[in-house]
């Protein structure tokens, strides 16, 4: 892990490879740049008109200098601006900073120093944007080379990051970012489980985690139910999808409880389906390169149980993570079958590749039988419509219940996992009614809109309770011009999980 600290010296004075400036666009060349010329480059004024450096959104200027006798590089950042007169956005410094964490890789850099901009400029406190900085450095730093036999290519490393404020806000700022490290940790270890080969992440290896995290939280009480164990339940939905494949589900649930009396409780469920073909509805070989990312929930959850731990919300939390693979055989569901689910449910299978649906219909069913819940959110790459509608910067937000709507929408927009809110309309309904069963589990072709209908199915399992559906199938894997990001996976809906839990009581 990058080591993070705080630090009250002149930003000039510190020991580092790289002297990190961040300036709003249109910024007046001021006191500290004035030092910051005299002591490393006499000509930095010039330079930025040379470079037209105004401070536009990530726009950069790189100056190599000797400071102190010591080779180092000034990497001048912009933060945009602001508009009508609002407070920049936070998601203007996230991207800013992915900028300079990945220039600090291609100058070769292991240590990065910045003064923390000014909290007012966001109209946020000092703890949060400390928070954020740890989060995003985390998360920019992240790249998957665990196969990687060439040490060279992996690069230099960065180790730490000094983070430079007033004397008088320093243990705001290290609360920050000792909690954004633990989200940031969260995100990464998500990701660390989505990108690893599908051979290597099976439902065992998945609930083997979740195991070695219980045991090393004493907060967490797991179960796992096997696949013996789900059938016997009358789990059809996740039991069913299993059938293809040589490899038994499980059903991983994680509870966290507070020692606040009387404290709400919440349910994250999160897809798990660690390879999907398709089924005997087989995909196109192309569709499944990357279909090692359908667990992409339920590795979210069972990653955002184990920050909890540690942070201690001051509600309950109860994390169920449905786990199977999707796979044809002779043993494998076949379109016009019949599954009955936890709750007594049927569904007539149109489609075996419309499969993550039917395993979250038991994990939610069970959740709201067995917890007395407030409310339950459950996430997942459930459709290409998704993908298709949204694109890869907004998750697809679908319910009926607009208090906690507007819970998990001000959770996002602190977050930075950002939602965009589809009609959860009783016209779709009818799409997925079917002569042969309760429901059928794809939606009529007439009515198209995939992600709405299979939200509308999903909706048949959590009874009453206040429920949330995400849809990351476009936000889980492969985000482009996100500078935090790489190829591969995001993390999707591990810092909104978290924000919303640790803010619920707010």
């Amino acid at each position: 892990m990058i080591k993070i600290k705080v630090s009250d010296e002149k930003i000039l004075a510190r020991k580092t490879d790289m002297f990190v400036f961040m300036l709003e666009e249109n910024f007046a060349f001021g006191a500290l740049l004035q030092e910051v010329a005299k002591v490393a480059f006499p000509q930095l004024k010039q330079l930025f008109e040379y470079e037209k450096f105004t401070g536009k959104l990530m726009s950069t200027v790189v100056v190599p200098c000797v400071i102190g006798k010591k080779i180092a590089h000034c990497i001048f950042v912009g933060l945009g601006k602001s508009n009508d007169k609002k407070p920049l956005n936070v998601e203007n410094y996230r991207r800013a900073l992915g900028c300079v964490v990945k220039l600090a890789a291609s100058l070769k850099a292991e240590t990065i120093t910045l003064d923390l901009p000014s909290a007012q400029m966001f109209d946020v406190s000092v703890e949060f944007l400390a928070k954020q900085t740890a989060i995003i450095v985390d998360m920019a730093a992240y790249q998957f080379t665990t196969f990687w036999t060439d040490k060279e290519r992996k690069g230099t490393q960065l180790a730490e990051v000094v983070v430079g404020g007033d004397a008088k806000d320093a243990k705001a700022m290290t609360r920050g970012i000792i909690e954004g490290q633990c989200i940031g940790n969260a995100v990464n270890k998500t990701r660390h489980w989505i990108d690893m080969p599908p051979s290597s992440m099976t439902p065992d290896h998945m609930a083997d985690r979740a195991q070695k995290i219980a045991k090393e939280h004493k907060d967490l009480k797991l179960t796992v139910f096997s696949e013996k164990e789900i059938n016997k339940m009358g789990m059809g939905g996740l039991g069913g999808v299993s059938r293809g494949s040589d490899l038994d589900c499980k059903l991983v649930i994680l509870e966290y409880k507070t020692k606040t009396k009387n404290a709400p409780t919440v349910a994250f469920v999160g897809k798990g389906i660690t390879f999907d073909s398709g089924g005997l509805s087989i995909k196109p070989a192309d569709s499944m390169e990357n279909m090692k990312d359908d667990m992409s929930g339920a590795a979210a959850v069972i990653a955002t149980m184990e920050a909890l731990a540690i942070l201690k919300p001051d509600i309950n939390v109860i994390g169920l993570a449905p786990i199977s693979e999707n796979l044809p055989s002779g043993k494998a569901l076949k379109p016009g079958d019949v599954v009955t689910f936890y709750n007594g449910k049927t569904a007539e299978i149109k489609n075996t590749d419309a499969e993550g649906r039917l395993v979250l219909a038991d994990a939610l069913s069970y959740a709201v039988k067995h917890y007395k819940l407030d409310a339950i959110m459950d996430l997942a790459t459930l459709t290409g419509a998704c993908a298709y509608f949204l694109g890869p910067y907004f998750t697809g937000m679908l319910s009926r219940h607009d208090d906690f709507v507007a819970r998990v929408q001000q959770a996002a927009d602190l977050s930075g996992d950002r939602v965009w809110r589809l009609p959860l309309h009783e016209d779709y309904k009818a799409a997925i009614v079917t002569p042969m069963a309760d429901l059928s589990n794809t939606g009529s072709s007439r009515i198209k809109s995939g992600t709405i209908t299979a939200a509308w199915f999903l909706s048949n399992f959590v009874d009453d309770v206040p429920w949330v559906h995400l849809d990351i199938a476009g936000t889980a894997y492969d985000v482009p011009d996100i500078s935090y990001y790489r190829t591969g996976a995001t993390g999707a809906g591990v810092r909104l999980m978290i924000e919303l839990a640790m803010n619920w009581k707010k």
